[in-house]
């Protein structure tokens, strides 16, 4: 069945929305949002800009329900039914060009908050980040009972503004170390009451945010997850975990799971982990993707590490997943979609980073930074410069959103 299967194949999700094709736009954090973190011009220009690129579904970067919880400092917030509806149906209008869907990825940053945005982030357990990050990342406190269930109505009430404002779709940030990963793993959850312990208890928060959005977007709106395959840290979320909540979510109609994994203290969705066996394979989780098909009839989608149209190809004929995850290529061209559906040997430029100085790429997240630039240039109406100066850009990019901002590795 897999090989009949092409990159520009409808895709039909459970709530009966079909994709235009199998190329989906991974969350970038974009960092755009107005000093009222309301999303700008520039994003518009910049999704407009994707969806002219052919692309068949584009998925936004952090959009949080809380205010107060912030884990960059020009994060787009929504978290009430009249806030800044005018611009996020000014946003989805320009990101659903073209029969493109655009979907809001909805997320609250937990502990991963740094120091200069919360004195006294919230986690499920009061456990800080691990050193060296416990220098830029307050310890948390831990979540009353009740403020866990109003975080979930955060959740439900973002996903409704988002479905007023005209985005075809929402997905759960479940990874990367963000809240929803941090009640999944037992390294950030110790609590002892429903919320904590078993992993039927760990999972209890995940599975009721997706049943409180699901009520209110109605059974034909399309839900997605972004979800780590494990935690790579030893005592953390393992593989066979998340298979076990990939099972129950799909049960429960999860309409697309998007597969990742790692945290700020274990970077794994940046620097990949795959065996040395399979680095013919191009993307990072295709392994795990092969051992949750067995587990789960939503469908998949992989994101990290694909370059070529043969490698996304070969992906897709395997059967194991069903949508193939773009992101860093995308912010070297726009365009990169159409060029993979008209032309088999079309290769991303993806490419390593250096500024020469190694001091200086080790203090920065050198390879967000410049990739982050290139989204700003998009959203300033300019083309994307593979061979800008990643010296440059990074003291551009300090210019523009601060030093404090820069000093976290954001996934």
């Amino acid at each position: 069945m897999g090989d009949l299967i092409s990159l520009s194949s409808p895709l039909t999700l459970p709530c009966g929305v079909v994709l235009k094709n199998r190329l989906a736009k991974s969350a970038m954090s974009e960092n755009m949002a107005d000093k009222n973190h309301r999303p700008d011009l520039r994003l518009g220009r910049l999704y407009e800009t994707w969806a002219g690129g052919g692309i068949g579904l584009l998925i936004s970067g952090n959009v949080m329900c809380d205010g107060r919880a912030l884990g960059e400092p020009n994060n787009v917030v929504v978290e009430k039914i009249t806030q800044h509806l005018a611009s996020l149906r000014a946003w989805a209008a320009k990101g659903t060009k073209e029969g493109t869907h655009f979907w809001m990825q909805i997320n609250h940053p937990g502990r991963q908050i740094p120091n200069f945005l919360a004195k006294t982030p919230v986690a499920p357990s009061a456990v800080a980040l691990r050193p060296p990050l416990d220098k830029a990342f307050n310890k948390p406190r831990a979540l009353e009972h009740t403020e866990i269930l109003e975080i979930i109505t955060r959740f439900a009430d973002t996903a409704e503004i988002a479905k007023q404002a005209g985005f075809t779709g929402v997905q759960i940030h479940g990874a990367h170390g963000y809240l929803v990963a941090q009640f999944l793993s037992p390294l950030s959850n110790q609590r002892s009451d429903q919320w904590g312990g078993s992993l039927e208890n760990r999972m209890r928060f995940v599975i009721e945010i997706y049943g409180a959005i699901r009520a209110r977007v109605g059974s034909d709106f399309p839900i997605g997850i972004k979800l780590n395959s494990a935690d790579f840290q030893r005592g953390g979320f393992t593989e066979e975990e998340s298979l076990r909540v990939i099972e129950t979510l799909s049960k429960s109609g999860m309409d697309l799971i998007e597969i990742s994994g790692g945290s700020y203290e274990a970077p794994v969705m940046m620097e990949g982990a795959r065996k040395a066996s399979t680095q013919s394979r191009e993307a990072y989780f295709l392994d795990f993707a092969a051992k949750a098909r067995a587990h789960c009839k939503a469908p998949l989608m992989v994101t990290g590490g694909f370059r070529t149209a043969d490698g996304m190809k070969q992906a897709l004929s395997s059967g194991n997943l069903d949508l193939i995850g773009l992101a860093r290529s995308l912010a070297l061209d726009p365009n990169f979609p159409k060029k993979l559906l008209s032309d088999e040997r079309t290769t991303s430029q993806v490419k390593p980073l250096t500024t020469g100085m190694r001091w200086l790429d080790k203090l920065v997240p050198l390879e967000i930074l410049w990739y982050t630039g290139q989204l700003h240039r998009m959203g300033r109406g300019k083309t994307p410069n593979p061979k800008a100066s990643v010296t440059a850009t990074v003291l551009r990019m300090v210019k523009d959103v601060g030093w404090q901002s820069l000093k976290r590795a954001r996934g």
